[in-house]
C-alpha cells in the first residue's frame, strides 16, 4: 500500500492527528493516508491533509520514504506501507479534526515523547525539523 504523511511545523510546534479509526485507532500520527489508483502524489498529500486537518497545504521537500510492515496477531504481515512524508506548509483553510481523524492538534517537540505516537513518528519528526528548508 502506498501512502503519504505531512510535516506541517509551525515554529517548534508540529501538528499531528489522532487515529479514529484502525489500524492504530487513538494513536497520534501525522496527518496523510493511502494513495488512489491513478491519483499523483502531490495531490493525494493535498486531499489527506485536507480531509483530516481542514488546511490547504502546499509542499516544500520530501522529507523521507520509508516503509512500515505491521504484523497482525498471529504474526503474519497483515499491512505493509511505503510511505513517503513531506515537508508541507499551510497556505490556507481551517484547523478542525474531519474525516478519519479523532482530534488534530499543534504539539510542541517537548511534548511528544508523552503521547502515543505510532512507530517511527517521533524519529521522522526529529531529523526533518533541524533541517527544514521553511
Amino acid at each position: 500500500m502506498l501512502g503519504v504523511g505531512a510535516m506541517i511545523f509551525e515554529g517548534d510546534k508540529v501538528l499531528l492527528v489522532e487515529r479514529g479509526n484502525e489500524p492504530l485507532k487513538g494513536w497520534w500520527s501525522l496527518p496523510g493516508g493511502g494513495v488512489e489508483t491513478g491519483e499523483r502524489l502531490e495531490a493525494a498529500m493535498r486531499r489527506e491533509v485536507r480531509e483530516e486537518t481542514g488546511l490547504e497545504v502546499e509542499i516544500v521537500q520530501v522529507a523521507e520514504i520509508f516503509e512500515r510492515l505491521m504484523a497482525d496477531d498471529g504474526g503474519r504481515c497483515e499491512y505493509h506501507y511505503v510511505l513517503i512524508d513531506y515537508e508541507c506548509r499551510v497556505v490556507g483553510g481551517e484547523l478542525q479534526a474531519g474525516d478519519d481523524s479523532a482530534a488534530v492538534r499543534w504539539f510542541g517537540l517537548e511534548e511528544l515523547s508523552g503521547i502515543r505516537l505510532t512507530e517511527g513518528t517521533l524519529e521522522v519528526i526529529e531529523r526533518c525539523h533541524g533541517s527544514r528548508k521553511s
